[in-house]
């Protein structure tokens, strides 16, 4: 009986392991990112620890894989097993691909929407039936199919060079700040030895972690600056960590505010001179207008970098 409910409970794990990879969200914990050569291209700092004084970096790494494209045989191999795959070439491109069905997808109304998988040599496509018959894949005979692939088969390099975006470093206080999707921690690495660990940034959101640590910045104000332009009411001041600095009126006089801020920080704002109220049963707080304001904005700074001063329509 209890081999019954093992082998039960490891068919169920399986599954469920095939279904998190199909879709894409199968984490296996601290993964090891392999490829033939790995060098450090960048090597930009985003961040300092006031205390400890341990460092942030954002690495740019320039890596080289080994392309591995499938040959005919396997493909012939394929279309033997599966009586339903076959041949295609694109009328505009004249790419070839294998066609075989693949998991359908529910849709929100509950119907089922048939898709198929389009082969390559060095890569999968994937359609639903009816998107694919607005594209120009086509079915193809053999002989022009046998042609194309070994056509593209032969102009794939040996190697692809590409390049990743990894932070390494300490992670913990600047969590927040990085890309909340795809939170997974790689190590890797490079061809001189340099041991890495961190979080990988996809392409889509390296432009908005440099906004949230001001690394994209080509001029930075100081804390002066930065002031001047909040109490004169022309600006607005935004820091990592989507907070906000306005000037604002607040009972008939006015007052420099800071919005955004979380729960875990008020103490810290506090004890770096920030002052609170309780505005219509909300926690409100606001910089000193004295000349005490410059110093304590620039040691939010230190914490919560320079992202942004947008003139006040």
């Amino acid at each position: 009986m209890q081999n019954v409910l093992f082998e039960a409970f490891e068919q169920l794990l399986a599954a469920r392991i095939e279904g998190a990879i199909a879709a894409g969200i199968y984490d296996k914990g601290l993964e090891t990112i392999a490829a033939d050569s790995m060098t450090i291209a960048e090597r930009r700092l985003i961040y300092t620890h006031p205390v400890t004084g341990a460092q942030s970096h954002l690495l740019t790494i320039e890596r080289r894989d080994r392309n591995a494209p499938m040959w005919l045989k396997d493909v012939q191999s394929l279309v033997r097993q599966d009586p339903r795959a076959k041949l295609m070439i694109n009328g505009k491109s004249g790419r070839p691909a294998v066609m075989v069905p693949t998991r359908s997808i529910m849709l929100d109304d509950g119907s089922i929407q048939p898709r198929v998988s389009l082969i390559r040599p060095m890569d999968e496509l994937r359609f639903e039936v009816r998107q694919l018959e607005e594209t120009n894949w086509e079915e193809a005979d053999e002989q022009a199919f046998v042609l194309a692939w070994n056509t593209e088969v032969a102009s794939v390099p040996e190697f692809s060079t590409s390049m990743m975006h990894i932070v390494s470093g300490l992670l913990l206080p600047i969590w927040k700040l990085l890309p909340q999707d795809f939170c997974r921690v790689r190590r890797l690495q490079t061809d001189d030895g340099e041991r890495i660990v961190g979080r990988v940034i996809a392409p889509d959101r390296l432009a908005g972690l440099c906004r949230n640590f001001g690394i994209d910045q080509t001029q930075v104000l100081t804390g002066d600056q930065a002031w001047t332009a909040l109490v004169d009411g022309s600006s607005i001041v935004g820091l990592a960590g989507d907070m906000t600095l306005r000037r604002v009126r607040v009972m008939n006089e006015y007052r420099v505010e800071l919005t955004g801020f979380t729960d875990g920080t008020r103490d810290w704002l506090r004890s770096i001179g920030l002052f609170s109220e309780m505005i219509n049963w909300k926690l409100r707080f606001f910089v000193p207008t004295t000349d005490e304001g410059a110093g304590i904005l620039s040691k939010l700074m230190q914490r919560h970098r320079l992202i942004d001063v947008a003139r006040r329509s």
